[in-house]
């Protein structure tokens, strides 16, 4: 089937608040838009399946935060890295493109970006489908976050930050793609190398750590954006890979009680279950937004 020159994914850079943020883009320009928020350790290279997917329908665009994947990474005298500060380069960046309404989609670090931007704009998002990606206590409540928030808890100790270091080695990259899924050879290996790469550029590490710190920033703000999704009542999709270790089912099933317009799927797949479950949520995407967005 030939493939039209608009859904072909375009790999661009723009420059946002002084920073060249690169994203990559597909679809009709006029479309209904769909703006995809990644997580960590990756970049929107996570997309690199589900974009063509979506594209021949929605405007479908993927940025990669400061620091992460081919955008800008300043030293950390020059950016503090923080949930804050990254939401305010994407939400510049959504200004900077022209996305004025867009559906979102959120996966574990794309969710506390993405619900900074639609608490801040509700009237901006016209939907929300959440792949891992935590707003409740009950997502945090597992072993993997106990070191973690033992660095919240003292800030200051070098020994705390230092003990999360192993979350940067490419044995917990991969982990990360291939832990809880049943049949990890439908894993390509390509993106926990790729991200790795850019993993082991020189400072990167101290970024990331100082990312681990800020995710402490992010509870404190659950009950917001639980007051937005009961307030404004955005259409939303939960497709969440429930063998996930970081983000397991626990923080799927609160968002019941607060969304009336619910599709819940909890999928055989890990964390990033884009990588073994990419067509079938893509196939839940386009019925989604083809009920709720399309026209948008």
């Amino acid at each position: 089937m030939p493939v039209s020159d608009a859904t072909r994914t375009r790999h661009r850079t723009v420059k946002v608040n002084g920073l060249d943020i690169f994203y990559r883009e597909a679809g009709p320009e006029g479309a209904p838009a769909v703006l995809l928020l990644h997580g960590f350790p990756t970049s929107s290279q996570m997309f690199r399946n589900l974009i063509p997917a979506l594209a021949d329908s929605y405007r479908v665009v993927a940025p990669d935060y400061p620091g992460y994947g081919h955008s800008a990474m300043p030293p950390r005298e020059e950016f503090a890295y923080t949930f804050d500060n990254v939401a305010g380069v994407i939400d510049a960046f959504t200004e900077r493109v022209g996305l004025a309404r867009y559906a979102l989609y959120v996966q574990d670090y794309g969710a506390p970006v993405g619900y900074r931007l639609a608490s801040r704009h509700p009237e901006r998002v016209t939907a929300i489908v959440v792949q891992n990606g935590n707003a409740y206590d009950e997502g945090l409540d597992n072993e993997f976050w106990k070191p973690i928030k033992a660095y919240w808890a003292e800030p200051d100790s070098r020994e705390k930050r230092e003990a999360l270091r192993g979350l940067l080695t490419y044995d917990a990259t991969r982990w990360q793609y291939t832990d809880g899924v049943p049949d990890p050879e439908r894993v390509s290996p390509d993106g926990a190398a790729h991200d790795q790469f850019l993993l082991d550029r020189p400072g990167n590490d101290e970024i990331q750590l100082d990312m681990f710190l800020s995710y402490g920033s992010n509870p404190p703000l659950y009950p917001g954006w639980q007051e937005y999704f009961r307030t404004h009542q955005p259409p939303m999709l939960i497709a969440w890979g429930k063998n996930d270790q970081i983000f397991p089912a626990a923080g799927a099933e609160p968002y019941r009680r607060d969304l009336k317009t619910l599709e819940y799927h909890l999928l055989d797949a890990g964390h990033f279950a884009l990588e073994s479950k990419g067509e079938e949520i893509a196939g839940l995407m386009r019925d989604f937004l083809g009920r709720h967005v399309s026209g948008s």
